[in-house]
């Protein structure tokens, strides 16, 4: 509190504005003697030119305005300054000789004055009266500055946390602190995944401070893979520890260290730098932050900081936390899928299973194919929801699904058996399935579907149609509709998905339908080429799973891979 008080009562820029060169002289002096940097003006035009002209780091932050003037009054002089965002917190304080009666006193005070003083004055009440003056404006800047400052920390820690990836939350970070700290700014740290090392700069003047314009978001570049600049930063702030720490670096040392360690675009600050780390658990990689050390005025601006640099450590570990366990539960639902198909004479297989994005929770999306006593059974589901209990759901169909099929079941017994099985053991989900059943010979398949996208099937000519037939979803303890046949002439080729590929929100699912039904009908490509086509075209930027499985039909006597051939997936 001292410390502020010190600051607040400290010498200023003043604007001394009178008609009478005399006065004028008296005051000035007066101000001058105190420490006070004084600037003259005779009118009220040439007062408010010079506040105009002035930058906004070298405005006066008080200004003596005599209230008889040539030009305009006093108090107009005094309203207009009020008016202006850029002076409307200059405090004034009106003097005169003969406007000096207790109306007069009042209409100054009414139309913006701090202060107003009536000749003759002694110098300590002008001088007393010009500190105390200063020292509630500056008193009201430093809160409203404060205030602003805790709103930017506040929008940049929802953004940091509102970041799906490492390198948004890097920019984030740099954004952050270069609009908190109205500096330059660095921000360093490893993805969730800790593979890759992201830095990002503001430059001085390219968004950094208050008035963050669009477009002026900083880049992120990937330092090369074996840079230790995580690392030298750590040791040079944090070492083990964790909290937050922040050492004073001069210009010359961050600039070797950037530089050596692949850090180039980091060299952004002319002088001395102050770096800020941060960690939360023991064990884990830091985030560091880098602003120029000018940035650091008083306690305040490191306790802001370093608040910022704790939200961005809690961020960067809830993120790499749903990282992990992204990975983890897509692991295990992998293990759910089967990792190969069978070798069947007459029929080529690809398939391809593509997990929504990395922000995304799993979901229930399958495929199988079996082969049984009454021939290939293929087939394609996926569970509702997106869930780790989506993901168990769906193991639970598929392994349900293989026992009945190897014990001969066919199609339409096949959904009676997994409706049943749903409505008794997780009666509260539905599941949606799709099974293809292809005939010894391959000229015929055998179509049951309960509430799934339907199959597509492209004939030898180019000619697509969709296999429309189906019945209701599982889980709902409804009947299902007998199974329906369709020939497959040799060189068909069939095309199971889940909706996945070909649903976007707010888009009309019969149009992207369409699409796809197109995009089969001209390719000529092998099967795993067109799997990958019809990924690229249809999959990209997706939020839920996709699984696809292609299948072109041949005469059985070709021949086909051999037993135990793995899968063409992905």
């Amino acid at each position: 509190m001292s410390t502020h008080l010190h600051q607040d009562s400290a010498a200023a820029k003043v604007l001394v504005l009178d008609d009478n060169d005399t006065n004028r002289y008296i005051v000035s002096s007066w101000l001058r003697r105190a420490g006070h940097t004084v600037v003259e003006a005779a009118d009220g035009t040439e007062g408010l030119s010079l506040l105009a002209s002035a930058p906004d780091g070298e405005l006066p932050e008080l200004a003596v305005v005599d209230v008889k003037l040539p030009d305009m009054s006093g108090f107009e002089v005094c309203e207009q300054i009020k008016a202006d965002p850029r002076t409307a917190s200059l405090p004034v304080i009106h003097v005169s000789a003969t406007a000096i009666e207790l109306a007069d006193r009042t209409q100054g005070l009414h139309r913006g004055a701090d202060a107003y003083l009536t000749e003759p004055i002694a110098p300590d009440e002008l001088l007393a009266t010009v500190t105390a003056a200063l020292r509630y404006a500056r008193a009201r800047r430093r809160a409203e500055r404060l205030a602003t400052r805790v709103s930017a920390l506040n929008s940049s820690t929802l953004a940091v946390y509102a970041a799906g990836d490492g390198e948004t939350f890097i920019a984030a970070a740099a954004a952050g602190a270069a609009t908190l700290m109205e500096s330059a700014a660095v921000a360093v740290g490893l993805s969730p995944d800790n593979r890759t090392l992201h830095l990002a700069a503001v430059q001085e003047g390219e968004g950094a401070g208050s008035e963050r314009t669009e477009g002026t978001e900083p880049s992120v570049t990937g330092v090369r893979e074996d840079s230790r600049l995580l690392d030298l930063l750590t040791e040079r702030a944090l070492g083990e520890r964790t909290g937050t720490e922040t050492v004073i670096l001069s210009g010359a040392d961050w600039r070797d260290l950037t530089r050596r360690e692949g850090g180039g675009r980091a060299d952004v600050f002319p002088g001395r730098v102050a770096l800020t780390l941060a960690r939360t658990k023991r064990g884990r990689p830091a985030v560091a932050f880098a602003v120029a050390a000018t940035a650091l005025a008083g306690t305040d601006d490191r306790e802001l900081l370093s608040q910022l640099a704790q939200a961005c450590a809690l961020a960067l570990e809830a993120l790499r936390t749903r990282s992990e366990e992204h990975a983890l539960v897509l692991t295990l639902q992998r293990t759910f899928l089967p990792d190969r198909l069978p070798a069947v004479p007459g029929v080529d297989m690809a398939v391809r299973y593509e997990p929504a994005a990395d922000h995304a929770e799993i979901g229930g999306d399958f495929y199988e194919a079996i082969q049984t006593p009454a021939g290939l059974l293929l087939a394609i589901g996926d569970v509702a929801g997106h869930s780790l209990k989506a993901a168990m759901i769906m193991g639970e169909v598929r392994h349900a699904l293989r026992a009945y099929a190897i014990e001969g079941h066919d199609p339409q017994s096949l959904l009676k058996n997994l409706d049943a099985l749903l409505v008794r053991v997780r009666p509260s989900m539905t599941v949606t399935v799709c099974l293809v059943l292809v005939e010894p010979g391959v000229r015929r398949i055998q179509v049951a579907n309960a509430g799934h996208i339907p199959p597509l099937l492209r004939h030898p000519d180019g000619s697509t149609r969709y296999l429309t037939e189906h019945g209701p979803l599982l889980g709902l303890n409804l009947p299902h509709p007998p199974v329906v046949s369709h020939d497959v002439p040799e060189g068909s080729t069939l095309l199971l998905l889940t909706d996945g590929l070909v649903e976007v929100p707010g888009e009309d699912l019969d149009e992207s339908m369409e699409m796809l039904s197109g995009t089969l009908s001209r390719s000529r490509a092998e099967l795993d080429e067109l799997c990958d086509q019809l990924l690229a075209t249809f999959g990209k930027g997706k939020t839920d799973d996709i699984a696809l499985l292609a299948a072109r039909f041949h005469r059985a006597h070709e021949g086909g891979a051999p037993p135990g051939t793995p899968p063409s997936c992905a």
